[in-house]
């Protein structure tokens, strides 16, 4: 029986435990802080839980151009008629990621994989080292290790999180009160999911963003729209501005930019990406190579420098997203215990910025299309022409479709729209099997439905022969 050992118990661990077990290994998972990791205990699930609550907010901010009145407010805002309890908000989503966690736990131990609440680091390739809360340790031999360790947050030198007042994204369940301004330091996903959140739920909000815009890795057409958006929504936007400090004062933060101004707030949010969990991992021992940015280095199948070590997840770098960690856990298990595997590809993956509206992409991309890499046609359709987006008072985003010019295969996509994050699903189907817009646009759409965006978009990109 094959022995694998996994250290991390996060989406690219734990996926990998079950598909290692499935194909008959005898499988040890090493964790010392909870079954899930981050992306359950303090991100993905604690974040989006978050967003749900932030997005009931966006609807009822909204609901009055659907005719919706909030008569118990004298001053008819429906901000001032329904506010949030932000203790009882971090509650449930603290509960909900425990929830998350134990039920994953359970299948876990149900599908017989044994789970050590531990530490664990290589003593050399075939050799895992567990590390118990009390300071013991076991010594575990191993045929395939994978080392699925995650990420935590970045600081800045000069802004140290405090877990009161300046904050990274892990520490905002621990808030008893809304913050009344707050400063999120970075506009990039994390930044931007935030700064969209604690808006809709009440907060001033001031995004510092280095970039000249915000989600500078993006598509350009979706972050403008997104754009717009916050600063109507009342958020304040500093574009091309550098966080050079956070200092604490009596009864907040200051946020000190590069150029010399001061930014005033309650709380301080950094969100200025994310480090590799791989200190101490005994990588060098084992022969592991990491990158220049600490990341350990993996190919396609999930393979590190060392034979029969495999990584998996955001230690890696390769697309810090949940559903990417669980799918490269599963190609190292299915690779290193001999299954029919695939070697990743990034093309196919959907990706989803949780803001209000959301951002959903697949696919290649406007800005590869733009520089040449390949050779695409597209389409916009502005969700304004939707029937259905009318009725339900939605007035901004766009489906944009990508296709080959010859013989129109789909090759990519991007939906702004609420929800998404759903809607995106029939153009990576597309993609990744490699259907034409004319296959994607006669399959039948309600009507009326946002879906209906993704046909008409296909249909519009279909040329008759001969054209």
């Amino acid at each position: 029986m094959t022995r694998v050992v996994i250290i991390g118990g996060g989406p690219g661990g734990y996926e990998a435990a079950l598909v290692a077990a499935q194909l008959g290994a005898s499988v040890t998972l090493v964790e010392r802080n909870g079954i899930g990791g981050s992306a359950v205990l303090t991100d993905c699930v604690p974040s989006k839980t978050l967003i749900a609550t932030a997005e009931l907010m966006t609807d009822v901010e909204e609901a009055t151009e659907l005719g919706v009145r909030f008569v118990a407010n004298a001053d008819d805002d429906p901000r001032g008629a329904v506010s949030v309890d932000i203790k009882t908000v971090n509650g449930r989503v603290m509960s909900l990621a425990r929830e998350q966690s134990a039920d994953i736990g359970h299948r876990m131990r149900r599908e017989g994989v044994r789970v050590l609440d531990a530490g664990g680091r290589l003593d050399g390739p075939e050799t895992v080292v567990a590390t118990h809360p009390d300071g013991r340790e076991v010594r575990l031999a191993a045929d395939v290790v994978l080392l699925a360790t995650g990420a935590h947050p970045r600081v800045l030198d000069a802004a140290r999180p405090d877990a009161e007042r300046i904050l990274t994204w892990e520490q905002v369940y621990d808030l008893d009160e809304l913050p009344e301004r707050l400063v999120v330091v970075g506009s990039g996903v994390t930044g931007a999911e935030f700064a969209s959140a604690y808006n809709a739920l009440g907060a001033d909000v001031v995004l510092v963003s280095s970039r000249t815009r915000v989600l500078p890795s993006e598509d350009a057409d979706a972050a403008a729209v997104l754009e717009d958006v916050f600063r109507r929504r009342g958020m304040t936007v500093l574009s091309e501005s550098r966080a050079a400090a956070v200092d604490r004062t009596a009864d907040g933060v200051v946020v000190r930019l590069t150029d010399g101004r001061e930014i005033a707030g309650s709380h301080c949010l950094l969100a200025v990406g994310s480090i590799p969990n791989v200190e101490g991992l005994g990588l060098d021992a084992a022969g592991v190579h990491t990158d220049e940015g600490g990341f350990i280095e993996v190919d396609k199948v999930s393979r590190t420098t060392a034979r029969g070590v495999y990584a998996a997840g955001d230690c890696t770098g390769v697309l810090m997203l949940a559903s990417v960690a669980a799918m490269q856990g599963r190609i190292a298990m299915w690779h290193a215990l001999g299954d029919a595997v695939s070697p990743l590809d990034l093309k196919q993956v959907s990706a989803n910025v949780f803001t209000a509206p959301e951002i959903a992409t697949v696919g290649w991309s406007q800005r590869a299309v733009d520089a040449g890499e390949i050779d695409a046609r597209g389409v916009t359709l502005p969700l304004t022409g939707n029937a259905r987006a009318k009725m339900q008072g939605v007035r901004d985003g766009f489906v944009k479709l990508f296709c080959r010019p010859g013989a129109g295969i789909v090759v990519g996509g991007v939906v702004v729209a609420p929800r998404a994050s759903e809607l995106v699903h029939p153009v990576a189907v597309a993609v990744a099997h490699q259907l034409s817009v004319d296959q994607l646009a006669h399959a039948f759409t309600v009507y009326p439905s946002m879906s209906g965006s993704i046909a008409e978009a296909a249909r519009r990109l279909h040329r008759a022969p001969g054209r």
